[in-house]
């Protein structure tokens, strides 16, 4: 299969043979989520896809934060990438240290569930030069989604009927993907999947990117309605779920897209296996359960609309959590650029945070 979407990165080596992945997948022109240039952090406006293709540029620290929490950078990963650059061009135009450390600050709390910006973030301020740190963190996470890809390609059976939930493909890390870039990886090995992808309401990531990017990667996408995840699971003999995340706790907890909980408890009702691909950043090893994960609660009128149309009584109540809290119990297994975890969590999710880090391994 040739792709349109993926590419090999000249000059690129992981520089470990036991890391290297068979069947690596990078960001081609096509799409470029993040890009620094001298003046400015250049994004992809997820929001106006699929329809436009088009390109913003934010400047300042209003810009910076406006692109994360509207959306038109999403994804943990690329969030944390966007950040690390946002907060390495604010130190190039700020002198004033406190203002400064204000802005870095805005930045870091944009979005409160997705570990992966505070921890990008965390990490540009630590370093003596922020823009090498953050190409840096550019670099690894092409690295990491190869490596994630690699270690995942053994869960995907050949025509395997994968479902799938929010958008976790390059867009979301500005690499190769989290969980679609496994299922990328299966289709690049001719394993043929063919994925289910719920529209995930309110603001329709799977309708609008995840089926995009499968259509560019040429892979056979059927897309659903959210409420019909459970008769699909029932009824098209759905062979796994995988799904990315935004916060896992130390006992496997694992935040992601409001409705992943509900695809959990389904999967496991119907004996079906479920995934959760992320990076190790993504691991909050400071907390010891999904409990302690802040749930960021989102503009009423996501939901009280629909495009930008009412749909509902303009006063009505409105419940609009961004996230749910799936428990580590459900989950079978977590894909990591280390490899793959399994079972007790308490154990297997320690052994990980006393790992290297992925970009000391790369040096």
């Amino acid at each position: 299969m040739q792709s349109l979407l993926y590419g090999s990165l000249p000059g690129f080596s992981l520089g470990l043979a036991a890391a290297a992945p068979k069947h690596a997948a990078v960001m081609s022109s096509v799409l470029r989520p993040v890009t620094y240039t001298d003046d400015a952090v250049e994004y992809l406006d997820q929001r106006r896809l699929p329809h436009e293709v088009s390109y913003e540029h934010a400047r300042s620290v209003d810009e910076i934060v406006a692109a994360i929490t509207t959306l038109a950078v999403r994804g943990a990963p690329c969030i944390g990438v966007f950040g690390a650059y946002g907060v390495a061009l604010l130190r190039s135009r700020i002198n004033d240290e406190a203002v400064f450390l204000a802005a870095a600050k805005r930045v870091r709390d944009a979005r409160p569930t997705a570990v992966n910006l505070a921890w990008a973030v965390d990490r540009v301020l630590a370093s003596p030069d922020m823009l090498t740190e953050a190409h840096a963190i550019a670099r690894e996470q092409v690295a990491m989604d190869a490596a994630m890809a690699d270690a995942g390609l053994d869960l995907i059976p050949k025509n395997a009927r994968v479902l799938t939930h929010c958008n976790t493909g390059p867009m979301a890390t500005a690499g190769g993907g989290t969980a679609l870039g496994v299922v990328i990886a299966a289709a690049l090995a001719g394993k043929k999947p063919i994925v289910f992808a719920d529209e995930t309401r309110p603001l329709l990531q799977g309708a609008r990117l995840t089926t995009f990017e499968c259509q560019l990667a040429g892979i056979d996408v059927t897309l659903q309605c959210d409420s019909a995840a459970a008769i699909s699971m029932q009824r098209n003999a759905i062979d796994l779920v995988i799904v990315g995340a935004d916060r896992i706790a130390r006992n496997g907890d694992t935040a992601n897209k409001i409705g992943t909980y509900g695809l959990a408890v389904l999967a496991a009702h119907h004996g079906i296996p479920f995934y959760v691909a992320a990076p190790r950043s993504t691991f909050d090893f400071a907390i010891a359960s999904g409990d302690e994960i802040p749930i960021e609660e989102r503009a009423a009128s996501e939901v009280r609309e629909f495009a930008g149309v009412a749909s509902a009584p303009s006063d009505v109540a409105v419940y609009n959590p961004a996230f749910d809290v799936t428990p580590g119990h459900l989950v079978t297994a977590f894909i990591t650029e280390y490899g793959v975890l399994r079972g007790p969590y308490a154990q297997s999710i320690a052994d990980l945070a006393s790992r290297p880090s992925f970009g000391a391994l790369l040096r």
